[in-house]
């Protein structure tokens, strides 16, 4: 009888062992999840602090975009005899929130991307809003060897918002044949020559996208002429472009 009310005595002290940690472990479970919640709670009061600043700075950044294109406008006189008809434009920054004018200049010439490039005709409307969006991008006069290499190695159709390699003329006669213009060759005399049809080409033609050069562009903020990366590089970037083909 005895052993028999010893048994059922331990069997209970077992019972009330497994429900007091049972309600330990709700405890710390419980704990970790207050202190989860509080640590949310200042984060979320961080970032709520923090957003306004990061609003500021765009915008004080935009701005100053903004004064600077002005201040360059000013400042310079363009040039109304360039060496060359032809320029290629590359971009070589811009990953910062950009004030929507220097935005929709690098958009216009289909900029969109760091290390993207396309042919302009260098016209004083096309130097003036180079000269604006000049810390953005740099740009000069290439040879024949390097439109050329630009076309056959880079070269990509814009057909129907779609990228279509070059590797097939009947591609390039389909889309510009009315012109006159039905293989490679001919993009690349219409290009270098400016020709009659040059924007029909240009539109043809899907931004190059180019590898980074090795090094990187290590002076974006000054101009080339000053020993940056930016601006008029001329004749020399042909030499640029032969880096990143």
């Amino acid at each position: 009888m005895a052993e028999k009310e010893n048994q059922q005595l331990n069997y209970i002290e077992e019972t009330v062992l497994k429900k007091r940690k049972h309600s330990e472990e709700w405890a710390i479970r419980r704990r970790q999840q207050l202190l989860e919640r509080q640590w949310k709670i200042k984060e979320n009061k961080k970032l709520a602090f923090k957003r306004p600043e990061d609003y500021i700075k765009e915008y004080r950044s935009k701005e100053l975009d903004l004064v600077k294109m002005k201040q360059r406008v000013k400042r310079r006189k363009i040039s109304m005899t360039p060496s060359s008809h032809l320029l290629f434009v590359i971009r070589i920054q811009g990953k910062k929130p950009l004030h929507p004018q220097i935005q929709k200049i690098l958009k216009s010439f289909g900029l969109r991307r760091i290390c993207s490039g396309v042919f302009l005709k260098a016209t004083q409307g096309t130097l003036e809003m180079l000269e604006k969006v000049e810390p953005y991008v740099t740009y000069g006069y290439p040879s024949l060897k390097n439109v050329r290499d630009l076309i056959y190695k880079k070269g990509l159709a814009k057909l129907e918002k779609e990228k279509v390699p070059l590797t097939d003329n009947n591609i390039i006669e389909q889309a510009l044949g009315k012109h006159g213009i039905l293989c490679l060759e001919d993009v690349v005399h219409e290009i270098f020559s400016v020709g009659r049809h040059f924007k029909d080409v240009t539109r043809f033609l899907w931004p190059f996208s180019l590898a980074k050069p090795e090094g990187g562009f290590l002076g974006k903020k000054n101009s080339f002429k000053n020993g940056g990366d930016s601006g008029n590089r001329e004749e020399h970037i042909n030499e640029l472009i032969a880096k990143m083909t």
